[in-house]
């Protein structure tokens, strides 16, 4: 049971300047039982909150907890030990599930093995104010399991835990009123021998190669201060987010410094259900030996789709620096931000959870039923909903609610149920392995990452184009090889320019031919315009520069073919039969390319310039379909 209070407040200014009210508690016994509590007034919304106080990895950390060890049994029923790697805190605990409803509050309940402790149980809370702060509060209740732990645990709450917490809060409210997180370490690093020697080589190195050198010293400054937590799993598109700069700036950036010894990269395989990819996690792409993996946090098996589920990041070289990748909270909110809401309802329960939703998808599931129940956030959507879990399959049809509904939970199932309410919409923030095989930068300083022979993965949606010079073998008659093939190399440049200027790269030549491959239908729509027109420029009037181009859009594999990644499939196929119908000087669009709304909208823009025509054909081993396709002249 909670103990008996007397309180005193005082007013306190934290390191951010906020004004924060703390409710301090001397601390008494009863029945072996303390209940620790803490509470601040901050100047920040829930939302902005959640983001560090549920980080409860960090928090820990920055409590200079020790790290934990994890062992995850086979068997799902089984519950997970956690044990710090310390002798001086010999713990063990297995963990109850915690709790979280974003960005309102979160819990957990530890149940001890070993060690002074016999159950903890945690409560973090934040309720906005009529003035638009928040309020948050934070408890902790510890049962003792022995005389000697009774004696120890007020001594660990007031001078351990209440100082370390006090200081944390500050730095996150000062963070969030900042707009920007805290990167430099709270102790100097120590590098290695001659770390600093190559930091400053590296440093001009990138400069050399044309890095921006603002976000080359951000970058070397991280590195040789920054705390450890951005330093074991760099993502590039976070920390543009963070830095305000280009997304692809940044991911270029990182990999150059790879390619200069400054970083590593890592390809993380990621569940579709937790996102993380644990163990499953390789330094190459030839080092893939499968096509499936299992996830052990949510016992289930999934398959690879360089779209979704595999992510490129990046950690410090260990010669630069070294860094232990250490856990300290065995569950952790924000590594699952998707997943908004996590209640455990025993059998007969019922709860009433008001989330903050943005607008998108989500579904409602529990982790021991089949199915789930589908929902569509939009700003008239119904502001309540009651959501029941039943024995049978849930409903099939598709639930529309608002932003912040007030959802009505009952378990009428026999048995305990763990509910989740999730987000669809994967992360933006993650470098995708399907995106950045198609940048001509990765492909030029990473030439040999490719896939072992006779793997194949899905990389989801692709534009896929095909080049070709007309009349080329003509100009090698005319005026001879070497002339010829000068022009056929300033070709070569132009398309690489243009290609690579859009986010594109090319795949393969094949003789004056070029296969290459785009994220977007519109990236690749615009490259071929930008060396169109450069190869006009190119151009005189007795031997003009004419490129024939056709470009496809669709689903295509992953392959190793000839040591280098490649690309297969119909959408492929399609694409390379589609050039044929290009007379030079103009482009032919499939009917996937050519309704793209991105597309759709630069031809609007476009409309005075261009020339569109349609046409119904067929194409060779396609022979029962035809194929709307689209010519584009430049006026």
């Amino acid at each position: 049971m909670a103990t008996a209070v007397t309180p005193s407040n005082k007013q306190i200014a934290t390191q951010s300047g906020l004004q924060c009210t703390v409710q301090r508690k001397k601390t008494t016994m009863t029945n072996q039982t303390f209940h620790f509590h803490r509470e601040w007034t901050l100047k920040a919304s829930p939302a902005a909150l959640w983001t560090a106080v549920a980080d409860t990895n960090r928090l820990d950390h920055d409590l200079n907890l020790p790290p934990i060890e994890v062992t995850r049994p086979e068997d799902p029923a089984a519950p997970t030990i956690a044990r710090y790697r310390s002798r001086l805190l010999p713990l063990a605990w297995s963990e109850k599930s915690t709790e979280w409803v974003y960005p309102q509050r979160y819990g957990a309940e530890r149940r001890y093995s070993s060690g002074p402790l016999h159950t903890l149980r945690l409560l973090a809370e934040l309720h906005p104010t009529p003035d638009g702060r928040t309020q948050l509060k934070y408890d902790v209740w510890m049962t003792a399991s022995n005389g000697f732990a009774a004696l120890l645990i007020p001594i660990f709450c007031n001078r351990f835990l209440a100082p370390r917490l006090e200081q944390a809060i500050a730095q996150y409210a000062a963070e969030i009123q900042n707009a920007a997180p805290t990167f430099t370490a709270a102790t100097a690093p120590i590098l290695p021998p001659g770390a600093p020697n190559r930091l400053t080589q590296i440093q001009q190195s990138l400069k050399e190669d044309g890095a921006d050198t603002i976000l080359v010293d951000r970058l070397i400054t991280l590195v040789r201060q920054g705390d450890a937590r951005w330093l074991t799993r760099i993502r590039p598109y976070q920390l543009a987010d963070l830095w305000q700069s280009p997304r692809r700036a940044v991911l270029e950036l990182c990999l150059l410094a790879t390619r200069a010894g400054l970083l590593d990269f890592q390809w993380e395989m990621l569940c579709p259900t937790c996102r993380n990819a644990g163990e499953n996690t390789y330094h190459n792409l030839h080092a893939i030996d499968r096509e499936e993996f299992y996830c052990p946090n949510c016992h289930m098996d999934y398959d690879v789709q360089f779209d979704q589920s595999v992510e490129l990041t990046f950690r410090v070289n260990r010669a630069i620096r070294s860094i232990a990748d250490d856990t300290y909270s065995l569950t952790n909110p924000m590594a699952i931000p998707h997943i908004i809401a996590q209640q455990l309802l025993p059998s007969g329960d019922q709860r009433t959870i008001a989330p903050l939703l943005d607008l998108g998808r989500y579904r409602v599931r529990t982790t021991s039923l089949p199915g789930a129940q589908s929902i569509v956030v939009h700003p008239d959507g119904p502001p309540q909903a009651n959501l029941p879990i039943v024995p049978d399959a849930w409903s099939g049809d598709v639930a529309a609610l608002a932003p912040q509904p007030t959802l009505q939970l009952e378990n009428r199932t026999a048995v305990s149920q763990l509910l989740l309410l999730e987000r669809l919409d994967w992360d933006d923030q993650i470098t995708t392995a399907a995106e950045v095989t198609t940048l001509q930068q990765f492909r030029d300083l990473f030439a040999n990452e490719a896939l072992r022979p006779g793997m194949q993965i899905s990389v989801g949606q692709l534009t896929i184009v095909f080049t070709d010079l007309r009349d080329s073998t003509r100009m090698y008659r005319e005026i001879g090889d070497a002339p010829a093939f000068g022009l056929v190399l300033n070709h070569f440049d132009a398309l690489r320019e243009a290609i690579a200027a859009e986010g594109g790269a090319i795949v393969k030549t094949i003789g004056d031919a070029v296969m290459a491959a785009f994220w977007r239908p519109a990236s690749a729509l615009r490259a071929m315009m930008q060396a169109q027109a450069r190869l006009m420029a190119l151009s005189s009037e007795e031997r003009p520069l004419l490129l024939k181009a056709a470009l496809h859009h669709g689903p295509a594999i992953a392959v190793n073919l000839n040591e280098r990644l490649d690309y297969f499939g119909s959408t492929v196929n399609v694409a390379s039969r589609l050039e044929k119908f290009s007379q030079g000087g103009d482009m032919i669009l499939s009917e996937e390319v050519y309704v793209d709304p991105e597309v759709q909208q630069l031809l609007r823009d476009l409309r005075p310039e261009l020339k569109i025509e349609s046409f119904v054909t067929q194409i060779r081993g396609y022979d029962e379909q035809e194929f709307c396709l689209w010519r584009l002249h430049t006026m």
